[in-house]
């Protein structure tokens, strides 16, 4: 957009940067307990975070989890004019679609549905797209419209329009996904946002930030083409990716108290907004749970009990050289009188994901200008 360019130029000495207000809402895992659906839902639909990294799935489809805890969203709109929709900003993944009024599913029933013959500016195509879920699948077409985000405006946007969710969308309020991963994963070949945004100078750097906000609803952000220095305390640690695919990089290990607990002798760990837990292979995170006093009821559920909260000990995540902490006011969730950790396993892979929970002790930065992960302490 001609006037972004324009006012970058005005505030040269200035960041130009674009926010986006992100909503910690209600999860699909709260809905589905209001109903008393819950833990049958749990029992016929296993939690399987890794199946967005599988490697099998890594080209040609844009494979999510079903994240039954995914809460954090912001809003957009495509179409002239505009129709809006509430998205979940994925570093995890590379498209972005939205539901259409072409889907017959339930979950596009009590969703925004985008219409595109009351947008002047969408172009279809004959294209498919599929994204592989834990729980089943979207599919739906590709098409082009203008793309609204955070005050930009990006033209030509290939984006997907479902036909087809899975179940387990009912009962998130997010409508769709916005990927913010590589284009090198990205379905059918499709451009991802931020890299229309880059290419047509749209944002003064290559980059955008996340803070994630614990205490309320408000305060979450994910910001485009800068760093909001307010969010953090201290110095940015920069880390180089390992591979430029998802975000990801390599860690050295994971201690309590100096002993490594975890990742003994380094991983791989992807730094990932669409998933909620810190998820690592099964046997380290029970090492890691029974450190810190933690066990498995018969639904799966990690518990510990609330009153031991502040005795619990500190996890280091130790990452080329530096060592992030995560105290247990921010890896233990409360939900009434029941405490859980926010630590899932999958005894099937050996890579590891970073999500919210790590994220929001750490203000993140996602730099494709360097392809490197900047963290500081969050305030």
């Amino acid at each position: 957009m001609k006037w972004v360019l324009v006012l970058c130029a005005l505030v040269a000495l200035s960041e130009c940067i674009l926010r986006v207000p992100l909503i910690k809402g209600k999860t699909a895992r709260q809905a589905l307990r209001e109903r008393g659906l819950w833990e049958e839902y749990r029992k016929r639909h296993p939690y399987n975070p890794m199946v967005k990294f599988d490697p099998r799935f890594a080209v040609g489809n844009e494979p999510m989890t079903n994240d039954a805890d995914l809460s954090y969203y912001g809003v957009i709109s495509i179409g002239t004019p505009p129709q809006s929709f509430r998205v979940i900003f994925d570093t995890g993944s590379s498209n972005l679609w939205v539901p259409s009024n072409l889907c017959s599913s339930e979950a596009c029933q009590n969703h925004n549905q985008f219409i595109p013959a009351d947008s002047t500016t969408f172009v279809s195509t004959n294209q498919s797209l599929s994204t592989q879920y834990g729980t089943g699948s979207m599919t739906g077409v590709l098409g082009y419209d203008t793309v609204q985000v955070g005050g930009i405006q990006v033209t030509n946007q290939i984006f997907g329009l479902s036909e087809t969710e899975a179940p387990f969308m009912a009962y998130m309020e997010a409508d769709g996904i916005l990927g913010l991963a590589y284009p090198s994963i990205s379905a059918d070949g499709a451009t991802p946002v931020f890299d229309n945004m880059m290419s047509e100078g749209l944002v003064s750097q290559s980059l955008f930030s996340v803070h994630l906000s614990s205490n309320s609803e408000a305060g979450s952000v994910v910001t485009f083409g800068g760093i909001d220095h307010s969010y953090y305390t201290g110095s940015i640690q920069w880390i180089p990716l390992s591979s430029e695919t998802y975000w990801q990089i390599s860690m050295d290990s994971v201690t309590i108290n100096g002993n490594v607990v975890a990742c003994a002798g380094g991983c791989q760990a992807i730094i990932d907004t669409g998933t909620s837990l810190l998820v690592g292979p099964g046997s380290d995170i029970s090492n890691m749970n029974a450190w810190v006093g933690a066990y498995t009821d018969q639904y799966g559920d990690v518990i510990v009990s609330c009153s031991n909260i502040n005795r619990m000990p500190d996890i280091s995540f130790n990452i080329n050289g530096y060592s992030f902490t995560v105290p247990a006011s921010a890896y233990v969730s409360q939900d009434g009188s029941s405490c859980t950790t926010g630590f899932g396993g999958d005894g099937n892979y050996q890579l590891w994901i970073l999500g919210d929970v790590f994220i929001r002790h750490f203000y993140t930065i996602f730099d494709r200008g360097n392809n490197m992960i900047g963290l500081a302490q969050s305030v």
